[in-house]
């Protein structure tokens, strides 16, 4: 006889039960790490805009049935505004010498500018397109006096740090020519102070996080337009990205935690003895390739 065989059927009926539910939790948990092990899928993070500190959305804290859009958005008729071939050559034309004149500069005056058209300025830029429509950027103007030295004392301290440690002897030399180091005074002279800041995530009503898809390249495309109406209006700027400064910005200013600096824009009009370097921009036969 066997051990099997002696055993009575209940006795041998609570060990299978007893094993099944082993083996299910040990499948289980097998089946849990495989799937914590695997990579997250995130294709609308670009890995070389990725900066080490991007808020990764832990998938049991994303609202996966709402994302802000209603299921059935409904779609309009478009009407768009059809020029002739003359006038679209001409008017494309115009926009260029416009543009053609945008300069970086570092030299501005104090001279009040109308809020009204910083606000104009800023709507447009929030035209943007983005992707899934989430909009994720957030425009801080600053226009009071003692919040710009506050930023501009932050933004110094850590650029004599970069200029002398962190970047490098080539950066340094390259900016050189330039004539730019790591004293900022515009920050104090610019009327207003524009922060852009990039939403990582954002939060549903329900609190929940939601996904902000290609939330950098979003951004980064509203600032190139906030840069062309600026130039529309007859402002000037500099673009400046304020290294290791994002942090300690974003607490002066009192974003939370889902937002991350992007760009950082003295606005104003610039001095009358303002200058810039004598640049010239490649020719359009190097920057653009007609296959």
């Amino acid at each position: 006889m066997t051990f099997f065989s002696s055993l009575t059927p209940v006795f041998i009926a609570v060990i299978c039960v007893l094993v099944g539910v082993i083996l299910k939790k040990t499948n289980g948990e097998k089946e849990k790490h495989d799937t914590r092990s695997k990579a997250v899928s995130r294709p609308w993070v670009d890995e070389d805009l990725k900066d080490g500190i991007d808020h990764d959305l832990e998938e049991e804290e994303v609202d996966e049935e709402w994302q802000g859009l209603d299921e059935n958005v409904a779609h309009v008729p478009f009407l768009a505004e059809r020029y002739s071939e003359a006038e679209m050559i001409k008017r494309s034309q115009i926009f260029y010498e416009l543009l053609n004149k945008r300069r970086s500069v570092r030299f501005l005056s104090d001279e009040p500018v109308p809020r009204e058209v910083i606000d104009n300025v800023i709507r447009t830029a929030g035209t943007s397109p983005s992707g899934a429509h989430t909009e994720p950027w957030t425009f801080v103007v600053v226009q009071d006096p003692e919040l710009k030295h506050k930023i501009r004392e932050i933004v110094e301290e850590e650029e004599e740090i970069n200029y002398k440690k962190r970047m490098g002897e080539r950066w340094v030399k390259d900016l050189k020519r330039l004539r730019t180091n790591w004293i900022k005074e515009y920050l104090d002279t610019a009327p207003y102070l524009i922060l852009i800041f990039k939403q990582v995530y954002g939060r549903l009503p329900n609190g929940k996080k939601k996904t902000h898809y290609y939330n950098e390249i979003s951004v980064s495309i509203a600032c190139g337009i906030l840069l062309a109406a600026l130039q529309n209006a007859g402002l000037y700027t500099v673009t400046t990205t304020p290294l290791n400064c994002g942090p300690q910005l974003r607490v002066l200013l009192q974003r939370p935690a889902n937002e991350k600096l992007l760009l950082l824009l003295p606005v104003g009009y610039p001095k009358k003895d303002a200058t810039v370097p004598a640049l010239t921009r490649k020719p359009l036969e190097d920057i653009m390739v007609v296959m």
